[in-house]
């Protein structure tokens, strides 16, 4: 088996990088700025990067596709939040507690959801925490802002340091798309998650009936199932598409694909061809090294990069 690949970066369409890289670098000083293959990045200190490609105008960010938003661990998640709110060129985004109204700016500030599962409540569990008068439990947890040119952008503590985590996603059916990335790029599952079993019968549904708070969205969000993987010290997790209607190719939208790092290009695009998987690019030279592109079991493009 080939070993699973590591994270390598995160590509942003953007209509002013220098910008987007000097709010990053402002709001996570651990970040700094520099180049991959000729093209602007930023870096974190665990060895990954956001890379950005130069567009002539601001990038869609819908119809949905795979790709939802990426995040950082931060040291003190409320020291931050106080520290955003001074700054005007950052906009803080409420996370609603309930589908009637009320909002906090992190997710602790509300009814703590059941240990070991979704990060949220149903309208009936909530019902449940006010009857039996559970409190927030505080401290550390995950906040929202908006970033350069509408990006979501989470940050979570409380972590010993900082630096780029994670990218969650949207999938058509988590489950199927967990095994697909366990198949086809080796990927383990993220620490602490157990999927259901082969027979279970969760392993039929696509999105669960019941929607939950905290949300980004005052009529709440579908958290189960989910699912998710782990490249390096970055984690993949995923809920299910939230939507009617299909989810979008990522190309050309501002989060355009995910990169992961391979020692053998070759050996990769034969075991990839050989599982039927769709190409979006040939191998094809980048910077000093080679790539190919590749598509997710929900449209979303990835990237393996050649790192010897």
């Amino acid at each position: 088996m080939l070993p699973t690949p590591g994270f390598h970066h995160l590509r942003l369409n953007s209509a002013d990088p220098d910008a987007a890289i000097a709010f990053y670098t402002r709001q996570f000083p651990s970040t700094s700025a520099g180049t991959w293959a000729g093209l602007p990045a930023l870096r974190s200190p665990n060895n990954v990067m956001i890379v950005f490609n130069k567009v002539d105008k601001t990038p869609a960010m819908s119809p949905a596709s795979a790709i939802w938003h990426f995040g950082w661990h931060v040291p003190d998640v409320r020291g931050r939040i106080e520290t955003f709110k001074a700054r005007p060129e950052v906009k803080l985004l409420p996370l609603y507690t309930t589908g009637e109204g009320g909002y906090v700016l992190i997710n602790s500030d509300t009814w703590p959801a059941a240990k070991g599962g979704a990060p949220g409540l149903t309208r009936a569990q909530i019902a449940e925490a006010k009857a039996n008068n559970i409190q927030p439990a505080g401290g550390g947890g995950f906040a929202y802002m908006e970033g350069p040119e509408g990006a979501l952008v989470e940050y979570v503590g409380d972590h010993p340091a900082e630096r780029f985590d994670h990218v969650h996603l949207w999938q058509e059916d988590p489950l199927a798309a967990l095994d697909w990335y366990q198949t086809h790029l080796n990927a383990p599952t993220r620490p602490g998650y157990v999927p259901p079993s082969a027979d279970s019968p969760e392993r039929k549904i696509k999105r669960g009936v019941e929607r939950s708070w905290p949300s980004l969205t005052r009529d709440g969000m579908f958290r189960d199932p989910r699912a998710g993987v782990l490249f390096g010290d970055v984690v993949l997790t995923w809920y299910g598409n939230q939507w009617d209607t299909p989810l979008v190719p990522s190309r050309g939208q501002l989060q355009d694909h995910l990169a992961f790092s391979v020692a053998d290009l070759d050996a990769w695009v034969g075991k990839l061809r050989g599982e039927g998987i769709t190409f979006l690019e040939r191998p094809y030279k980048i910077g000093d090294t080679r790539a190919v592109m590749i598509e997710g079991p929900s449209r979303e493009a990835l990237e393996l990069v050649e790192v010897k």
